[in-house]
Order: structure tokens, then sequence, then C-alpha cells
């Protein structure tokens, strides 16, 4: 996902759902002169990223706020309204209005911009007893697999008139999707 993130030079970057920063870390190394942004519901997942964006010397390009991905301010957050690119990577499978984040996250975009999404998928190529199982697993951490997050990223997309792309990922684990807010995109279904 991150290496298909292309932000333009200088541009900016925001993660729903940061946890530890990992994300924004390889962003940043990846992408020399991206501002990145995060924000997480937990603030222990905070405390520990803060502490690896000091350890890897990054604190004057990352920025976190403590916030819920359901009632999000950027602008209060951070100063600022809109972002180039937006990352959700596995936290819809951990917020119960996930549709609504998709939409804000949107509308968060500068023109030019793309959210890009990558979230536990159908599991519908894997072994029945593989998926069964994963799904127990996943239940104890309060994640629920959104079986249908293909067709809502498809259904919001065009609902917008914007351009996507979606594809599974080993087997339906996972998905992996990009939606731009230009409407001139070439969408890769």
């Amino acid at each position: 996902m991150l290496r298909e993130l292309l932000p333009p030079s200088g541009g900016s970057l925001l993660e729903v759902g940061c946890g530890t920063a990992r994300n924004l870390i390889c962003a940043a190394r990846l992408y020399p002169k991206l501002r990145c942004f995060g924000f997480d519901v937990s603030r222990a997942m905070l405390e520990t990223a803060a502490a690896s964006i000091v350890r890897t010397r990054l604190t004057e390009r990352i920025s976190l706020a403590l916030a819920d991905a359901d009632a999000f301010e950027p602008k209060a957050a951070f100063g600022v309204a809109r972002f180039d690119r937006i990352v959700i990577s596995y936290a819809l499978s951990m917020i119960p209005g996930w549709e609504a984040v998709l939409e804000a996250a949107l509308d968060m975009l500068e023109p030019e911009g793309a959210l890009l999404i990558v979230d536990f998928g159908d599991q519908n190529d894997l072994p029945r007893w593989f998926r069964k199982i994963l799904f127990v697993w996943l239940r104890l951490f309060s994640v629920t697999p959104r079986l249908d997050l293909s067709d809502a990223i498809k259904r919001i997309a065009l609902k917008r008139e914007y351009k996507y792309q979606a594809r599974r990922l080993y087997g339906g684990y996972a998905i992996l999707a990009i939606i731009h807010s230009s409407k001139y995109v070439k969408s890769a279904e």
C-alpha cells in the first residue's frame, strides 16, 4: 500500500487509526518530503507511536493526535483541513461506523487526492477451516472483517463519480483499494 501512495512532492499523508505509527514511519522514510499525520482512539497506542517516532528521529515530520474516527476534525487536531493521501490500514474492521468513516475520509482529500485502504477480505478462496479459525480469533480482539468492503468502496466511489481500484490479496485474506478524488484517473477494476 505504501509504495502505491505516490504523493506529490511536499505532500501530506493522514493515517486513520494509526496505532503504533509503523505505517507513518515507513511512509516518512519512503517519501522524504512527505508531511505525515496520524490519529488513533487509543492512548496506549499513541504513547507507543510517539516513542517510536522519537526513536526514529522523525518528530519534525510526523504529528499525532488522540481522536475517534467517527468524529475526527482534522483542522482542530492538526491545523490542516485536507490531505493529499489518506490511508486506513486494518482499522475499518474495528470501527462500528466504518462506512461513514470512508465518506468522511473522502471529504478530507485534496482535489487530486487518494484514499488507500487495506483490510481483511472475505477469505473465500482460503480453506474453510482457516477462515473459521481466523474469524473466531479476530473476534477476540473486537475485529470484524467487513465482508462487503469491496462493494461499499465501489458504491461510495461511484456515488461521488470517483475512480477506484480494488484487488483481493492472498486468496481473499485482504483487500487493497484506492479511491481517487479526481474524476479523471483511470480505473483498473
